[in-house]
């Protein structure tokens, strides 16, 4: 087989990885959840197809890369969501993913890979998500100026503790002559503009009111809520299956439900990015 990124053997496995990406970014637009086992799906394709070659060939090379990028992937996926980045659904669409991106047979040129995609992808989601942050303000301006507003008066300290530390900060910078480092004094100044920003488009958009009904295994509940003398705690693992059924069966008033931004379309924007950049200067 030959050695390189567009070998003969790995354009299958792009082709499942817009694929399966595209599937996953209609599902989450659509219900802002992907299924397991659609994600699950894509590495048994992957790695049953790396088989498949593999014992062709009579070379397990390409198998045993498959093999161990999704074990690298597995780990990234779980630091990921364990530090709150990234929901379930996207975590696991990026250990799935581990099963395509070794696309080569160096795995220095492995590496790489997987370097240049992660950083594909956040620089692109951070692009998209103020993108649709701000086309989300711009529908509906006058909400947002008075949560804004709002959440201004409240976290008003904040602005004022960030402003003394860039103030010493940019004092510091201007006495060991490095004049540039002013730069992260600006940074620590926006920080509380940018939250009550955040927080003002959470409150304002990402808020739902539905029915008992309605609510869906892994939903983040905005806030606690007391049925029956139990208390559900909102949490970053969402609604658990006993919760569920405990919210179906026994409360009687609409639920608030916190729904992100989909998150899926920035995978998609960093492969193809990612595919765009070895074909057109040869990285890899």
């Amino acid at each position: 087989m030959v050695s390189g990124i567009f070998a003969l053997e790995n354009w299958f496995l792009i082709f499942l990885g817009v694929v399966w990406i595209i599937g996953a970014v209609l599902q989450d637009i659509k219900r802002r959840e992907v299924d397991n086992l659609w994600n699950f799906s894509l590495i048994a394709f992957a790695l049953a197809y790396r088989l498949i070659i593999s014992i062709w060939v009579g070379d397990y090379w390409f198998v045993l890369n498959g093999v161990l990028g999704f074990v690298i992937f597995l780990g990234l996926g779980n630091l990921f969501y364990y530090c709150r980045l990234f929901a379930g659904g996207d975590a696991k669409l990026v250990i799935a993913l581990g099963a395509i991106l070794p696309l080569s047979y160096n795995w220095i040129t492995n590496l790489e890979i997987f370097g240049a995609f992660i950083l594909l992808f956040l620089i692109c989601g951070s692009i998209y998500a103020l993108i649709w942050a701000f086309c989300l303000v711009f529908i509906n301006f006058k909400d947002f100026k008075k949560e804004f507003v709002k959440l201004w008066k409240i976290y008003k300290k904040m602005f004022l503790i960030a402003l003394a530390f860039a103030i010493l900060w940019s004092l510091f910078a201007i006495l060991m002559n490095r004049v540039f480092l002013i730069l992260i004094g600006l940074v620590i100044l926006l920080f509380p503009v940018l939250f009550v920003f955040a927080k003002a488009v959470e409150n304002c958009y990402m808020i739902k009111s539905v029915k008992p009904n309605k609510v869906t295994l892994g939903d983040w509940l905005y806030e606690d809520i007391l049925i029956g003398g139990k208390k559900i705690k909102s949490n970053w693992e969402g609604v658990t299956e006993k919760e569920l059924k405990l919210i179906q069966k026994k409360c009687r008033k609409n639920i608030l439900i916190k729904q992100g931004i989909p998150f899926t379309p920035s995978f998609l924007f960093g492969f193809i990015v990612l595919l765009w950049l070895a074909w057109r200067y040869g990285w890899f």
